[in-house]
C-alpha cells in the first residue's frame, strides 16, 4: 500500500493511571489512538531493544514447553502471508512445533536474505509463558484481560477486523498500522468469511496492487486510510470492527496484544447477532429487508433516541435498561424462539 496522507491521533501513553481513566479517555470515543511509550518500562521492551537474542533469552525464562502453530513462508512471498491465486489455499505452510523451537528459528534466521520467513500469532501468554504477565503489567486494563504474543520476521498481515477492542503493544522491532473505519467495508472487497488465514476475513482490495482494476470502489477510500509507525514501548488502541493492516518492518518483531469487549453487557457478542441476522434476513426480498432495516434502526441503533421516550420509564418493559433484569428476560425469549418455541 502506498504512503497515506492521514495519520492517527497520538497521545502520551504514560499519562494513564487507571482502567477507568483509560476507558473514559480512550475507549469510549471508539476511535483509534496511538499511545506513545505506554509500555516503555516493561522488562520485555528493554530486552527486545537490546537484541533479538536477549529477547529470546528473556522469553525462555518463562517457557513451559508448550506447542503452537507457526506460519512458514517461502522467501518469494517476502512475509506476505496470503491466499493462493485461486483463493482456496494459502501461500504458506502451517507447522506444529514447540514455542521455544519456533522462537529460536525466528531469531537464528532473522536478517538473512533468501531465507524462509516465520510467524507466530495470537499465542496465549499465560498458557505458554506463565509469569510473563506479572512482570509486564498493563495497568490501563483490568487484571482479568489476558495478553497474547505475536513474533516473527518482517511480515504483512492483510487488513482485517476484530470483533473485540484491541490494545497492541510493540515490544521488539517496529510495526506499521494502516486502518480503515468500519464504514469503509463496501469498498474493501472482503474475502470469504469461512476460509481465512487466521480466523478473520480480510480485505482483498487493500492487499492488491494500486493499479488493480478489480476493485474500483477501493480507489475512493484508499485516501481515507489512517497510518502510524510504532516503535518498542508504543501501543495502539484499535476499536472493534476497525479494519487494520499490520506490517512488521524490522527483521525481528514482537508484539503483545489484549482483546476484550469494553462494553459487554452479558455473554452474547454482537457478532453473533450479525450471523443470526444473515440467516434470518439477508435473502428476503429487498423491500422486506428495508422494512427490517427500519425496525433495527428504531429499536437497536436508536438514531432518533429511545423508542419509547414518549412513555414513562416504568412502562418501557423489556425496552428498559438491560440491567438488572431485562437482559435475562430478552435472552430467555430469544433462546425459546431459537428452540422453535
Amino acid at each position: 500500500m502506498p504512503p497515506v496522507a492521514q495519520t492517527l491521533r497520538e497521545i502520551n501513553g504514560r499519562g494513564f493511571s487507571s482502567p477507568a481513566q483509560f476507558l473514559k479517555g480512550v475507549v469510549e470515543p471508539c476511535l483509534p489512538v496511538v499511545m506513545r511509550g505506554l509500555v516503555s518500562a516493561w522488562p520485555a521492551v528493554h530486552a527486545g531493544t537490546r537484541s533479538a537474542a536477549d529477547f529470546q533469552t528473556y522469553l525462555a525464562s518463562f517457557d513451559n514447553g508448550g506447542q503452537t502453530e507457526a506460519f512458514v513462508g517461502d522467501p518469494r512471498i517476502a512475509g506476505k502471508y496470503y491466499y493462493a491465486p485461486d483463493l482456496k489455499g494459502f501461500n504458506f505452510e502451517r507447522r506444529r512445533m514447540r514455542f521455544a523451537d519456533a522462537l529460536a528459528a525466528i531469531v537464528a534466521s532473522h536478517g538473512q536474505s533468501g531465507s524462509p520467513t516465520m510467524y507466530l500469532g495470537s499465542v496465549p501468554v499465560n498458557d505458554y509463558l506463565p509469569g510473563f504477565a506479572e512482570q509486564n503489567v498493563l495497568p490501563v486494563l483490568a487484571a482479568h484481560i489476558t495478553p497474547r504474543i505475536w513474533l516473527g520476521h518482517a511480515s504483512n498481515v492483510s487488513a482485517h477486523f476484530d470483533a473485540y477492542d484491541n490494545v497492541a503493544c510493540v515490544v521488539a522491532g517496529a510495526r506499521r498500522f494502516t486502518l480503515f473505519a468500519p464504514e469503509a467495508i463496501a469498498g474493501l472487497y472482503v474475502g470469504p468469511l469461512d476460509n481465512t488465514m487466521a480466523g478473520q476475513p480480510v480485505s482483498l482490495a487493500a492487499s492488491a496492487p494500486e493499479d488493480d482494476g478489480k476493485y474500483p470502489l477501493f480507489r475512493e477510500i484508499r485516501g481515507q486510510a489512517l497510518c502510524a509507525d510504532l516503535e518498542p514501548g508504543d501501543a495502539i488502541y484499535i476499536p472493534k470492527l476497525w479494519w487494520h493492516q499490520v506490517e512488521s518492518t524490522a527483521s525481528f518483531n514482537g508484539l503483545i496484544n489484549y482483546w476484550w469487549d469494553a462494553f459487554q453487557g452479558g455473554h452474547d457478542a454482537p457478532y453473533t447477532s450479525l450471523l443470526l441476522s444473515m440467516i434470518a434476513i439477508a435473502e428476503r426480498p429487498p423491500q422486506e429487508r428495508q422494512a427490517w432495516k427500519a425496525f433495527f434502526d428504531h429499536y437497536v441503533f436508536r438514531s432518533n433516541g429511545h423508542p419509547l421516550a414518549h412513555l414513562p420509564a416504568e412502562q418501557h418493559g423489556m425496552l428498559g435498561p438491560l440491567k438488572p433484569d431485562n437482559y435475562a428476560k430478552i435472552r430467555a425469549v430469544v433462546m425459546h424462539r431459537l428452540r422453535g418455541g
